[in-house]
């Protein structure tokens, strides 16, 4: 057993983060204190969040978002999401978002006490998952696998987070903390992106090897999009978790972004001031006494429970040599880890949503197959690891009986999006519809699926411009909008992003244009910029290199016929009904949590 900022105890070979069964008992009752008039909702929200449930667009019903630092799962949790999902979750679903959480709609209030407890008896928390925290931490499904790593993060991961979960100085900060902990300079969690990223690297001090981060802080995305900058090329091991608390505290005491919760991202810190600036606050941090006299050594915080990989055949046989459909799989979804003779095997899943029956599923053949846990990934995805060759077949058998067991993982039709309108306050238009809306479309389009410059590319949208969706890293990208018919109707629409990418450790956001797309037409437009890339590019020319050469007026033209809805009338009446719905289109953007 571990101690943890003398909150408590926790048992390495459970979870990361500590489960404290008081919380529940603690949430019921502030509930109940709540519904009764003893304290004001402007109080409770903000603790609420804080404890990781979240209020929907929905009346009293509420969204709980489950963290999974670094993305993974074992087989018990995967059994506990199930056993949630069933129970607690009306829809029977649960989502997986890009910052690599579980996200459950529509709980009620009153059961989210519950939910707690049985995500903690697996070492699951809800802790902090919203709020201005420091929010999920995460990772590569690769994350200790990776044939690329300098060397292994997970127990640094491990670290950080118990460090800074349930922290006095993050707490209640100007916003929330996201956190990205990358393997190696090809940074494949998108450190870039982030509030504060850790790049593993291995550097030479005084003819010694030593383990250490590249540390960057001020990324991010939604309306004012930013890659962040470096604060230091190399912090060693040692001191990477005092770094990171000088680098919350420096954030904590800037009042000045907490008269605009707007702009109260540690990115606008940053490029208000420049890196210098906030490099010098970091290190007067570092001269005050909290830093000489805490406790920053990573070492014990950093056990976990170990993967058991199932042990290797005596031959590489797969079998299914003969199944086109698994040999297809095989070719796109599954990738050599970093340990021979062992494989990484993709899930691709349709719109990061799972059943209470998927996830019994996904946990069964983790164990039958695998190390017994998964990697879930921020495009809504998850890996199994530790599986030998011989068992892939037997692995994508399992795999077809929950309806996941498709090719093309980080496809074209591997689309991305939030939950939008379906649920969120924020959304604008249903982003989740025109998900399937645009799969629908490329699956009708053989040309472009059969061309591989097209059929590697990433579409992405969000309900709204904060980018959920990750829709900035898009090579096609969408963020809800709206417009006026003729007659001055509301109209669902979207705002094009193009030229987006984060390929080999270049993080790239895309350019939007000056072309309002109406909803029920994005998926026609997405078939026009493809058709134009596949005309007029050069031989072998990649897409964000064709709209680099390309003038973005003239895919503005190329667009400008799909703003056009015509007049409201019968035939018409569909342009007018976002995607999914059977309503008019009304524009209703409530007030979100996120800034509380």
């Amino acid at each position: 057993m571990a101690k943890v900022d003398g909150v408590g105890t926790f048992n390495n070979t459970v979870g990361v983060i500590p489960y404290l069964a008081l919380e529940p008992d603690e949430f019921e009752a502030e509930v109940a204190r709540y519904r009764a008039g003893g304290i004001e909702e402007t109080t409770f929200t903000p603790w609420r969040l804080r404890r990781g449930v979240y209020g929907q667009r929905q009346p009293d019903a509420q969204m709980m978002r489950i963290k999974l630092p670094g993305g993974l799962a074992n087989a018990a949790q995967l059994e506990a999401l199930a056993q949630v999902t069933d129970a607690y979750v009306p829809l029977n679903k649960g989502h997986i978002t890009t910052r690599e959480n579980i996200q459950f709609h529509h709980v009620k209030l009153e059961d989210a006490g519950q939910v707690m407890r049985v995500l903690g008896e697996v070492g699951l928390s809800t802790r902090e998952a919203c709020g201005n925290t420091v929010r999920n931490v995460i990772a590569d499904p690769l994350i200790g696998v990776d044939p690329q790593q300098a060397f292994d993060i997970t127990p640094y991961l491990v670290a950080y987070v118990r460090k800074f979960v349930r922290h006095p100085v993050p707490q209640n900060m100007p916003r929330k903390i996201k956190t990205a902990f990358s393997s190696g300079d090809h940074d494949p969690a998108l450190a870039g992106m982030h509030d504060l990223g850790f790049i593993a690297k291995v550097q030479d001090v005084d003819g010694t090897p030593r383990k250490g981060f590249k540390m960057v802080v001020g990324g991010g995305t939604s309306i004012q999009a930013k890659v962040a900058a470096t604060l230091y090329e190399f912090v060693p091991v040692e001191e990477y978790l005092r770094v990171s608390e000088a680098v919350l505290r420096v954030f904590n005491q800037a009042d000045e972004l907490r008269q605009n919760k707007m702009m109260a991202r540690i990115k606008v810190l940053v490029h208000r001031y420049g890196i210098e600036k906030v490099r010098e606050w970091v290190e007067e941090e570092l001269a005050k006494p909290w830093a000489q006299e805490g406790d920053y050594d990573p070492e014990p915080l950093m056990a976990y429970a170990q993967e058991t990989p199932p042990a290797l055949p005596g031959n590489g046989s797969t079998g299914g040599d003969n199944n086109k459909e698994f040999q297809i799989w095989k070719r796109t979804n599954v990738m050599e880890q970093a340990q021979k003779g062992y494989f990484a095997a993709y899930a691709k899943v349709s719109q990061g949503d799972l059943t209470g029956e998927q996830f019994r599923g996904i946990a069964k053949a983790a164990a039958q197959y695998g190390s017994g846990s998964v990697g879930f990934s921020a495009e809504q995805n998850l890996a199994f690891r530790w599986v030998p060759e011989a068992s892939l077949f037997g692995l994508w058998q399992e795999l077809e009986t929950i309806g996941l067991s498709d090719g093309g993982v980080y496809s074209i039709t591997d689309v991305t999006s939030c939950p939008g309108t379906d649920s969120c306050k924020l959304g604008i238009t249903s982003s989740m519809g025109l998900n399937r809306a645009v799969i629908d479309g490329l699956n009708a389009s053989p040309e472009l699926l059969d061309d591989p410059l097209v059929n590697k590319l990433h579409v992405k949208m969000s309900g709204c411009p904060n980018g959920c969706g990750r829709h900035h890293l898009a090579n096609i990208g969408f963020h809800g909008a709206s417009i006026k018919g003729p007659e001055g109707q509301q109209v669902p629409a979207y705002e094009m992003f193009i030229g987006g990418g984060f390929e080999n450790g270049q993080l790239e956001y895309g350019e939007r244009l000056k072309a309002k797309v109406a909803a029920k037409l994005v998926p026609q437009a997405v078939s026009r910029v493809l058709h134009y890339y596949q005309e007029q590019r050069n031989d072998g020319e990649e897409f964000n290199d064709f709209v680099h050469r390309a003038d973005s007026g003239a895919f503005e033209a190329l667009l400008a016929e799909f703003r056009d809805v015509g007049p409201l009338n019968k035939e018409n009446l569909p342009m007018y009904m976002d995607w999914g719905k059977t309503i008019l289109y009304k524009l209703e953007r409530g007030e979100g949590e996120c800034a509380i």
